[in-house]
């Protein structure tokens, strides 16, 4: 490491397609030729989000319109110790020209086929693949054959990750409905993450395991070969997560929900506060429904976790 803590503004400009920008690094530049999403280090007494509408009018030409905060990460290079600033982009205006001469190229999320792309961008390209909607069961709340109907239907209509939670019911019941959730999802491509241990998850067939907060705090690395995610109420806990490396976090509630309409609430201002400079992709949960992802994701939210909402019933 040399020097000081490079700050980074760096844009993950969203096509209307799904597909996302990468820049080529010019000559002259460590690493050049390297692709990478475009961006350029804070001045003095500039703020991230300051430093991302300059660089891109000075580097792409462009003017930004919309742009939310997303993650924050630091890499380690030989010449410089980056943290990176990520904006999801949404909308600008102008037309794209590498102002510095450099190419760049819009690119399908686990699909490119430009290289080589700094290695910084690693957990980006992993985050780019989670859907912006997770859909947690609540088959205890009626009956568990017309929750698998309702399970099917979401499917059909394009949910790809849901968490089988409904820890009401008892251990060997929960599995099996995590079995019969896989069964559904699998011809779409949608992974099926088990609320509970990672022998459990393995056990039901699932991809991944969603961990309680409690077991957040316990746990000293991340499960291998599986997606991993928690529960998180504080910024204490959304850091230990990031620390881990899980794949992402839920946190909550932002809103009252039915089951627990007294219970605390954080608000979108409490959950932007804990949001802030985080390390893993963060969906907002509580009392929420699919018309509020546009409001989550102003507020650093990478997406909405929905239960009765991601169910309905026609």
């Amino acid at each position: 490491m040399t020097g000081a803590l490079l700050r980074v503004a760096a844009a993950v400009l969203l096509h209307a397609d799904g597909r996302v920008l990468l820049a080529q690094r010019p000559a002259g530049k460590p690493y050049a030729g390297y692709w990478e999403f475009p961006g350029g280090k804070l001045e003095a007494g500039e703020t991230p989000r300051a430093a991302l509408d300059r660089e891109l009018r000075e580097e792409l030409g462009i003017t930004v319109r919309d742009a939310s905060p997303w993650l924050v990460q630091e890499f380690v290079y030989p010449h410089a110790h980056v943290e990176l600033n990520f904006f999801r982009v949404h909308a600008w205006d102008g037309e794209l020209h590498g102002h510095d001469g450099q190419a760049f190229a819009w690119q399908t999320p686990g699909r490119f086929d430009v290289a080589p792309l700094l290695p910084a961008n690693t957990r980006i390209l992993a985050a780019l693949l989670l859907p912006s909607i997770c859909g947690i069961s609540c088959a205890a709340d009626s009956d568990e054959d017309r929750f698998l109907v309702l399970a099917a239907a979401a499917f059909e209509r394009g949910l790809r990750l849901v968490q089988v939670r409904d820890r009401e019911w008892p251990l060997a019941r929960r599995l099996d409905l995590a079995r019969r959730v896989v069964a559904l999802a699998r011809p779409f491509g949608a992974q099926v993450l088990f609320n509970g241990t990672e022998d459990e998850a393995h056990e039901a067939d699932c991809d991944g395991v969603h961990w309680t907060a409690a077991r957040l705090a316990a746990a000293c690395q991340r499960p291998q070969r599986m997606l991993a995610s928690a529960s998180c109420h504080t910024r204490d806990e959304l850091a230990h997560a990031g620390a881990l490396a899980l794949d992402f976090a839920l946190l909550g509630p932002v809103a009252a929900t039915p089951t627990h309409p007294a219970a605390a609430t954080i608000g979108w201002n409490g959950f932007a506060s804990r949001v802030a400079a985080t390390r893993l992709p963060v969906f907002a949960l509580g009392g929420l429904d699919a018309s509020d992802l546009r409001t989550a994701v102003a507020h650093g939210a990478h997406g909405v976790a929905l239960r009765r909402a991601a169910w309905p019933q026609a």
